[in-house]
């Protein structure tokens, strides 16, 4: 885990930052508050923490960071949004 976030450029974090606030962006609507930097700020880092190599191939690694994002997401009451959490995990599993 140390090792791959350890590789991770700047430009990386940059990116997947900016490719998360478009999702959320994207899923706005007049019922969610502007939060959406908020939302992204906290779930990068927590997905880089709990993510580990190899961990789109395991079971636990994948509940690590499906439960990571779900509870970045019940935090501003979005948890119920599978829609969104789906969109947002599918993403995370692509380009984390």
């Amino acid at each position: 885990m140390a090792a791959e976030t350890a590789t991770d450029t700047r430009e990386d974090v940059r990116q997947a930052e900016a490719a998360l606030t478009e999702l959320f962006k994207e899923a706005k609507s007049e019922n969610t508050p502007i939060i959406v930097d908020r939302i992204v700020d906290e779930i990068d880092p927590i997905v880089r923490l709990v993510r580990f190599d190899g961990w789109r191939a395991t079971t636990a690694g994948e509940r690590q960071v499906e439960q990571a994002l779900r509870a970045s997401l019940l935090k501003y009451k979005l948890h119920k949004d599978q829609d969104l959490f789906d969109r947002a995990y599918g993403y995370i599993r692509q380009d984390y």
